[in-house]
């Protein structure tokens, strides 16, 4: 087959490559600006938040309830964070499987961070969890064929889900705006 005939185009992908793109630094990291943004939770997908940490929905998921899970602080390297706040990271990876399993009742999950840009990572200046809740069956030839996942639900309806199971379970819940 040509090269040319392989191509699946995705034009809704350059929002990513443009938001990820920009800025290096703190200026230009949308981890620190939703963490700097506690009355736009909702808007950003914000599911929960602590003094020291954000979890979220990734706005363009692997799966469907995709969640990442960051340090308010700024850092590249787990070995710049302090204790209180690795500490704190772990509890929200306990709290975003819980969360997940209410809502959504996935199979299972990977669980994994991505340092480097070359191991992967979209903001490598800004270190997250993934957390990407997973069902048999939930790969398809979709992402086989044409490098393309098919999400089931919005993420509207999965974050208004994930909030309520996150109220039902008594996490600390983001700023509802």
């Amino acid at each position: 087959m040509a090269e040319s005939n392989r191509n699946v185009w995705a034009p809704w992908r350059m929002e990513y490559i443009v938001s990820v793109g920009g800025g290096e630094g703190e200026a230009g990291c949308f981890l620190c600006r939703y963490a700097a943004e506690p009355q736009a939770d909702a808007a950003n997908h914000v599911v929960l938040r602590t003094p020291r940490t954000l979890v979220l929905l990734n706005r363009f998921p692997y799966t469907n309830g995709h969640l990442m899970i960051a340090p308010l602080v700024h850092v590249a390297d787990p070995a710049e964070l302090g204790e209180d706040v690795l500490i704190e990271l772990a509890l929200r990876l306990r709290d975003a499987k819980r969360l997940l399993d209410q809502a959504l009742s996935p199979q299972g999950y990977n669980i994994g961070m991505n340092l480097g840009r070359c191991a992967g990572a979209g903001l490598p200046e800004h270190l997250h969890w993934h957390v990407v809740p997973r069902w048999g069956g939930d790969t398809n030839y979709m992402s086989v064929v044409g490098d393309t996942r098919v999400i089931p639900q919005a993420l509207e309806g999965t974050y208004a889900q994930l909030c309520q199971a996150a109220a039902r379970l008594g996490l600390p819940m983001a700023t509802m705006s």
